[in-house]
């Protein structure tokens, strides 16, 4: 790890501003993704600008939904009341993730913006497109067991590692921005990451400086009866071979609306608009479930070692309906 200096703002304006104008810097809250990739010279920084001291916190309903402040820890989001009985699947997703220790201190904006967890990324003696833009790919035809099939490009496949920012991105979440010149933005988190295309190291949508300031998530039927479900190699403190957050919204068995977003299988969270086409309006039966997996990875392009991933997210996508269906 490198040297660095280090500032505590207490003013959004100060902490966006030190960052704006300094391209070596870079805010921290939790830090428990920024910290690890600085042990291991992934990510270089001389100075790191706390932001804990801003007032970017609360879990509070809103007039259509509820707002979280981008600087609540991963835990009290995760066991809120309001989180717990009208966004489960929100909950569920962040008491997943991690280890108790790491929620109680990771933020849900630093969550949101985890980087991913891709061998040739997280090891600099191998080329990588998004650590060094041009280097190369070597997971194309390396290690790619646990690499996206979704969103790829020949530039990278390195797979989105979050959980919470998948039951977001299917119960239409939204983001408030926040510049250096106190401007305001709200983009949805569908929009919020970025495809890696030619670009893998541009990952979001985030302007120099820019901070997230709050998620709000709207109230609807289908985000109360959602879920989210994760299959990984271990129940502890691993991440995600695929993922699946769904909301549901049944009336005499037939769908009135559904949202579905698959985890572990793509390189950002990935919205299945193809899967919600499918399930609108048919009977909340194991066949309808079974056509609308099959659509949610219908473009999917596995490698070697990670085809497997094809069935499973099918699978996992499923299994998520079912259940939900039944519930």
């Amino acid at each position: 790890m490198n040297d660095f200096t280090y500032l505590q703002a207490t003013q959004a304006k100060e902490a966006t501003s030190a960052v704006r104008d300094n391209k070596g810097a870079a805010f921290i809250a939790g830090g428990t993704t920024l910290l690890d990739l600085m042990k291991l010279n992934v990510e270089n920084h001389d100075q790191l600008v706390d932001i804990n001291m801003l007032a970017f916190k609360g879990i509070e309903p809103t007039a259509d939904g509820l707002r979280i402040g981008a600087l609540e820890r991963m835990s009290d989001v995760g066991e809120h009341p309001l989180v717990v009985q009208n966004y489960p699947a929100v909950s569920q997703s962040l008491l997943l993730a991690a280890s108790p220790q790491l929620r109680n201190m990771a933020s849900i904006g630093g969550n949101i913006l985890q980087r991913t967890r891709c061998g040739y990324f997280r090891d600099t003696a191998f080329p990588c497109n998004k650590r060094v833009p041009g280097s190369g790919c070597p997971a194309q035809d390396g290690e790619n067991k646990g690499l996206a099939i979704l969103g790829t490009s020949k530039a990278c496949i390195a797979t989105f590692p979050g959980d919470l920012p998948v039951a977001l991105a299917a119960l239409d979440a939204v983001l408030l921005l926040e510049n250096a010149k106190g401007k305001q933005r709200r983009v949805p988190l569908v929009d919020f990451h970025l495809l890696p295309g030619n670009t893998p190291e541009k990952e979001t949508v985030l302007e120099p400086g820019e901070l997230i300031v709050s998620i709000t998530i709207p109230a609807a039927t289908h985000a109360r009866k959602s879920t989210y479900l994760k299959v990984r190699e271990r129940t502890s403190y691993a991440y995600a071979l695929a993922s699946a957050a769904v909301g549901l919204d049944v009336q005499g068995g037939q769908i009135r609306s559904a949202r579905v977003a698959l985890g572990g299988v793509g390189t950002k969270p990935w919205r299945s608009p193809e899967a919600e086409k499918i399930l609108t309006g048919a009977p909340a039966t194991e066949a309808t479930f079974r056509a609308a997996a099959a659509a949610a990875v219908h473009d999917a392009q596995p490698r070697e070692q990670n085809r497997f991933k094809v069935e499973l997210a099918q699978n996992t996508l499923v299994r998520a309906l079912m259940e939900l269906a039944k519930a």
